[in-house]
């Protein structure tokens, strides 16, 4: 594969789907508003995770605009890139890099398509089924558990307005070692998502002008494969 901005570990993770759907799984963090926590208060990483997950259930779909900023062993220097996403469950969604070397992830259910127009290839991956889906998948499809199938920490140092949680898989993932969970603590919405890899990678996402329940058609995660790219499965 030729060489690119985007970190390997990235580049990695989105092949294999789980670091991909692990992202994608969040949409299901914002919620209605709550009552904020009482000040200087830091709730139980159990109980935190479980807010989360029993609003997950409520998000059909959701789209967004992010900033991801990446670091590597194996880069000299954070690569900072932007773009849109859109999510539909189960198993639908589409990453569009905007910025640097423009590239996108679209997933129509059956199928991960990986394009990349400025060495005019496509990728296409099947959509694992199963016992092949990471953790991050069986949650995306309503079978995974935050409580049950990650351990939480909350740590003690958290911004102004939001609650970190970094989630651990009790069951060792190929794709990522731990994600910390970046939300609104009235709303719970999400505000961020950091992922690390056994690589010693970093994957931080800020998210932007996110919208739940909209109504996302299946035609937004149709994907043509543009005429004169190569093909590789």
């Amino acid at each position: 594969m030729p060489a690119r901005l985007t970190p390997p570990p990235l580049v990695r993770a989105l092949r294999s789907l789980g670091g991909l759907l692990v992202i994608a799984l969040l949409g299901g963090l914002a919620a209605a508003p709550r009552a904020q926590e009482p000040a200087g208060a830091l709730p139980a990483a159990r109980d935190l995770a479980a807010r989360i997950q029993a609003h997950y259930s409520t998000v059909r779909d959701f789209t967004a605009d992010f900033t991801l900023t990446s670091t590597s062993p194996l880069a000299p220097k954070p690569v900072v890139e932007k773009g849109s996403v859109r999510v539909k469950k189960p198993g639908r969604m589409r990453w569009i890099w905007s910025t640097a070397e423009r590239k996108e992830f679209v997933a129509d259910g059956l199928q991960l398509y990986s394009y990349f127009p400025k060495d005019r290839y496509v990728m296409v991956t099947p959509l694992p089924k199963g016992d092949q889906a990471s953790t991050a998948l069986l949650f995306l499809t309503g079978r995974g558990d935050l409580t049950r199938d990650f351990t939480g920490v909350v740590p003690a140092d958290m911004p102004a307005g939001e609650w970190r949680i970094t989630m651990t898989p009790r069951t060792k993932q190929t794709d990522f070692t731990t994600l910390t969970l970046e939300v609104d603590r009235a709303s719970l919405a999400l505000r961020g998502l950091v992922v690390a890899d056994d690589q010693g990678g970093v994957s931080a996402f800020r998210f932007d002008h996110m919208k739940e329940n909209t109504g996302v058609a299946d035609r937004e995660f149709e994907f043509a494969i543009p005429r004169g790219v190569e093909i590789r499965r």
